[in-house]
């Protein structure tokens, strides 16, 4: 299998909470430009639709093997790399990349045994707080400040050429011992250690002072592998059984 096949067949496109079935069409469009066909679709408001299917044009196998999803995290499950987009900076920054480095990110990181989810939000409100943490980057595309919206297809576009003409370049990324940590392990991780950390009395869920959002974001910016997640986890599981002792 070529450079870019290998990245091409790890690749998710995730669209949350799509409006208009003619964005879906036009997607799956620009992603068959482009070499990508694996789209998923987050409870989608209007799916299946023509409009979807005239708005694909030559890409209606892409639409024919769509997986529909019912929330983010069972999109991006098994996926051991997240890229959000993201239209602005948050009141707590993320590690935040353009297109260009977005898909050197996915090239280096197609020797990992798990899927890359590229993730792109509602076109009116963009992702949620809650969803753009559970990604490891966020990818902004830079426009005139005359007009800055994006139409959806039009970003899928974007990241679609970008990841396109990245996967051809020669790749020297090191190849890893371990294969990185899963979205859901991550998930389990970021829960067992928020649970530890108020049973030690350095977490208040009542006053949270943004301590979790931020605990978060230095993991999933960190990107742990699978046996270093295994050794935070074991970490946790020795502090609850001395707590536990008598």
């Amino acid at each position: 299998m070529s450079n870019d096949q290998a990245v091409q067949s790890k690749i998710r496109v995730v669209l949350v909470e799509t409006s208009h079935p003619g964005n879906i069409g036009a997607a799956a469009r620009a992603m068959k430009n482009m070499g990508l066909s694996r789209l998923y679709l987050v409870a989608p408001e209007d799916f299946p639709n023509e409009k979807a299917v005239f708005r694909a044009a030559s890409a209606a196998d892409v639409l024919e093997q769509v997986v529909v999803c019912s929330t983010l995290q069972e999109a991006i499950e098994g996926c051991s790399l997240v890229l959000g987009t993201s239209a602005r900076q948050r009141k707590i920054p993320w590690p935040l990349v353009t297109p260009k480095v977005a898909a050197e990110r996915v090239v280096a990181h197609r020797l990992d045994p798990s899927d890359i989810a590229v993730v792109f939000g509602r076109e009116s409100k963009g992702l949620k707080n809650e969803e753009l943490q559970q990604c490891h980057f966020h990818v902004n595309i830079p426009t005139s400040e005359a007009y800055s919206s994006l139409n959806l297809a039009m970003a899928v576009q974007v990241l679609s050429y970008e990841i396109f003409c990245a996967s051809g370049e020669p790749n020297s990324e090191v190849v890893w011992d371990q294969p990185a940590a899963t979205s859901e392990a991550l998930e389990h991780f970021f829960g067992h250690l928020e649970n530890t950390l108020e049973t030690v009395g350095f977490h208040d869920p009542d006053n949270p002072r943004q301590l979790m959002t931020r605990l978060r974001r230095l993991f999933m910016r960190i990107n742990p592998d699978k046996m270093e997640l295994s050794i935070l986890r074991g970490f946790l599981r020795a502090i609850n059984d001395m707590i536990r002792k008598p």
